[in-house]
């Protein structure tokens, strides 16, 4: 089946029609450009058809149940498209607001929340989350404790995916916290990376405890609903809640298989737990991309995308390791330079899902790929987007200091 693309002139009809359903939903505050910043560069209908060539090519290939994507520019949707169906049937074909896991993209949110109340005043990023998870079980120096920024820059210390075998399990993170105590730390917290969803999790209790409201509600309150992520939700039941959901495909010898949906990682909710549609992932790129102050303050970008810790290995990623110049983690996101540029980026996989999402503020730029099977064509399509990108832009402009 062919793609339903919006973009360019295949679709300006579909995009202004979106455009005004979306700021009825939440009406757009854009910010103005700080005086020394670098005029966004604008990425022409040649990419645009570059990348929607490349996107229709490699779900057909690859024979992806269905996929989505979003490029946002300038504040606004650039370019949109959708491929395939939500269930093996084909019942019903994707579109802007089916809904998909973005599994560890979830961790981006998570970064952002606890930013916004670190600036609010309700918990410093430095605090040890001991204060507000008790149960959460340390063999590590006490002189060094365990902090908030620790949790959400994956620098705590722990073997990585540290009981992630309980996650899949089935084991509620309240239960796993306590056996950390049984595991000696590789390095002290702060001194290493150290990629976990048990640990990062601690954010909730952390937000919790401080604002006396569920992480869930929280998130819905202060992120879901003020930037019109209307088809948005996080956990299990809101996701089967769901008519236009799509559902999981695992990789057999002989093609997709179709899968039920899992509850697992959904007791992690900000590590792996939210749900959402393209439409609504475009409004989260948009907003990271500094277009609604308004939600999300310049000041709290900056915090969750400066660099926390080096991620070496990051440097061996299939799909970028002749391109990347250094890799970072911030808080709750992955810092890619690449020519000279930074990228913000992060990716998701879950039994049955692949997410992905990449911004660069020098450009204003940003792209999202969902996909409702365990493919590595998000990568790889991530990857040829920013390739088209970069090689568009004028040779002065291809690199910074």
């Amino acid at each position: 089946m062919k793609p339903r693309l919006f973009a360019g002139l295949r679709g300006v009809a579909a995009l202004l029609t979106l455009t005004l359903a979306l700021a009825a939903a939440a009406p757009s505050v854009v910010a103005e450009p700080a005086p020394d910043s670098e005029p966004a560069l604008p990425i022409g209908p040649a990419v645009l058809a570059d990348f929607e060539d490349r996107f229709v090519r490699v779900v057909a290939d690859e024979r992806i149940p269905g996929a989505a994507w979003v490029m946002v520019q300038g504040g606004a949707i650039a370019g949109l498209g959708t491929h395939g169906h939500i269930d093996r049937q084909r019942s019903r074909p994707v579109d802007m607001t089916t809904v998909f896991r973005i599994a560890s993209v979830s961790k981006g949110f998570a970064g952002v929340l606890a930013a916004l109340l670190a600036h609010e005043g309700r918990f410093a990023l430095t605090e040890p989350v001991a204060r507000y998870a008790p149960s959460f079980g340390f063999r590590g120096d006490a002189a060094q404790p365990l902090t908030v920024q620790d949790v959400l820059g994956q620098r705590s210390g722990f073997v990585p995916n540290a009981y992630d075998n309980l996650i899949e399990a089935g084991r509620s993170r309240h239960e796993i916290y306590p056996r950390f105590a049984e595991i000696e730390p590789i390095c002290a917290p702060g001194a290493c990376y150290s990629y976990q969803n048990s640990i990062f999790s601690l954010v909730e209790d952390v937000v919790e405890r401080s604002t006396a409201v569920p992480y869930p509600a929280l998130v819905e309150e202060r992120l879901f609903r003020p930037l019109g992520m209307q088809n948005a939700s996080i956990g299990f039941e809101a996701f089967m809640a769901v008519d236009n959901r799509a559902l999981p495909h695992l990789k057999t010898r002989v093609g997709w298989r179709q899968s039920a949906p899992r509850r697992t990682y959904y007791q992690v909710s900000s590590a792996a737990g939210i749900n959402a549609s393209i439409v609504d992932m475009a409004q989260w790129a948009i907003a990271m991309l500094g277009h609604r102050p308004d939600v999300l303050p310049d000041e709290v970008i900056r915090e969750v995308l400066t660099p926390r810790i080096r991620t070496g290995r990051e440097l061996r990623n299939r799909h970028w390791r002749d391109r990347l110049d250094d890799a970072h983690y911030g808080l709750g996101w992955r810092i890619y330079r690449i020519d000279g540029r930074r990228l913000a980026i992060h990716s998701g996989w879950l039994a049955g899902y692949r997410a992905e999402i990449a911004l660069s503020h020098d450009l204003d730029l940003g792209l999202v790929l969902l996909m409702n099977a365990e493919s590595r064509a998000v990568g790889e399509l991530d990857r040829a987007f920013w390739d088209l990108v970069l090689e568009a832009l004028p040779p002065t402009t291809a690199a910074q200091d």
